[in-house]
């Protein structure tokens, strides 16, 4: 057996901020996020503990970063005031994304003027839920604009000077994925995110008792994939698409299995062990932190903490990492994680590789396109040896 490498000591510079904004004008009947809609003085008292926790982390963590992502909910569905309050804060103590900074925005919320305000706030690439341009699979899907709204929030976004992502919803029952497709196309987005309409418990659409067949489902992933790339667009991952140049550097984060914080309800942070030396002493390669929800948040209460150890750091990177059309370095991973991969998990990676599910390229693994629509089945070999 060869040697147990000793682990490269991570960079321990936090580069990513994930900030969770709760609020959304009315709940989707397919959403399992953390989300709720407005009431009085909880924005308000939402701001003032996003101030508390930013300085919080900058006390804690060094933070330098390339990217910050506000997601939720629905972040364009705060006033002017308010967005402009929550970037001051994160300005304030965290500092700004170099290399991009994102907003995810419903269609119904944007106007000339406040794609203005967000591009003068520094915010450079717009998250769109478009998640359909036909008005019979919007109604479906419990969304409160319609294909035309969609259609003139990414041209007013474009013409703004944003990077414009468009995230569809497949698998609809009755939805004309051609037409969804090459319209969005054909509105000049750069990045088209897809995801099957999945029923999560606890949904609306779970209580209703509405299913979606997975013929159904891996006939419009398959479909996906080949109308995209006929419009030129690369699959960069399993459900992620983009122009040259036009890759979420955010999300690729999260895929690489990096630091990033989490700041917000509910919202979830890879982090270092600070260097003490209890966790370098335990093993321990990181930390992964989940917010409370809003109400407990709101008073200071810690979240949920899982401490990283090498054979969890190597299964969260394998999950992530195998999502990424390139694959995921075994030699790389060893030497990040100190726990030699090839050895340890012989048994899944055989398996998984005599069923055709992962391709293992020199030192590359990656997922087969088979592997991508059985990617969980492919974990769970891993996280059960």
């Amino acid at each position: 057996m060869a040697p147990v490498p000793t682990p490269t000591a991570p960079d321990s510079t936090i580069r990513h901020l994930y900030v969770h904004v709760p609020f959304c004008p009315s709940i989707c009947p397919y959403c399992d996020f953390h989300v709720l809609t407005r009431r009085a003085g909880l924005v308000e008292a939402y701001l003032e503990r996003i101030e508390t926790e930013a300085a919080e982390l900058a006390a804690r963590y060094d933070v330098d970063l390339d990217t910050v992502y506000l997601g939720g909910g629905t972040p364009s569905f705060l006033r002017d005031s308010e967005i402009t309050a929550l970037v001051g804060s994160v300005r304030r103590h965290l500092g700004w994304g170099r290399l991009e900074n994102t907003l995810e925005i419903n269609p119904g919320t944007v106007s000339t003027e406040r794609a203005a305000l967000w591009r003068g706030l520094g915010i450079d690439r717009a998250s769109v839920g478009v998640q359909s341009l036909d008005d019979a699979t919007l109604r479906f899907l419990g969304r409160t604009h319609d294909s035309a709204q969609a259609r003139a929030a990414v041209s007013t976004l474009i013409d703004a000077g944003f990077r414009v992502s468009g995230d569809l919803i497949t698998a609809v029952p009755g939805q004309p994925l051609e037409a969804d497709i090459d319209g969005l196309v054909a509105l000049g987005v750069g990045h088209i995110s897809a995801y099957t309409l999945t029923i999560e418990p606890g949904t609306e659409f779970a209580r209703r008792g509405v299913t979606v067949e997975e013929d159904d489902e891996r006939a419009g992933f398959e479909r996906t994939e080949e109308l995209l790339t006929a419009h030129g667009f690369d699959r960069y991952e399993i459900s992620n698409y983009a122009r040259p140049g036009q890759q979420s550097r955010h999300n690729l984060a999260y895929w690489g299995n990096r630091f990033y914080l989490g700041l917000g309800p509910g919202a979830a942070g890879h982090y270092p062990v600070s260097g003490t030396p209890a966790g370098q002493e335990a093993g321990l390669l990181g930390q992964r932190r989940t917010n409370l929800h809003l109400h407990e948040w709101l008073t200071g209460a810690a979240g949920e903490t899982q401490a990283i150890d090498a054979e969890e750091y190597v299964t969260d990177a394998l999950f992530m990492g195998l999502r990424v059309r390139q694959g995921i370095s075994l030699g790389d991973l060893t030497r990040r994680s100190g726990l030699n991969v090839a050895e340890h998990y012989a048994a899944p990676l055989k398996a998984n590789l005599t069923r055709g599910l992962l391709a293992l390229e020199g030192d590359t693994l990656r997922a087969t396109p088979q592997g991508w629509w059985a990617l969980n089945r492919v974990i769970t070999d891993f996280l059960e040896e």
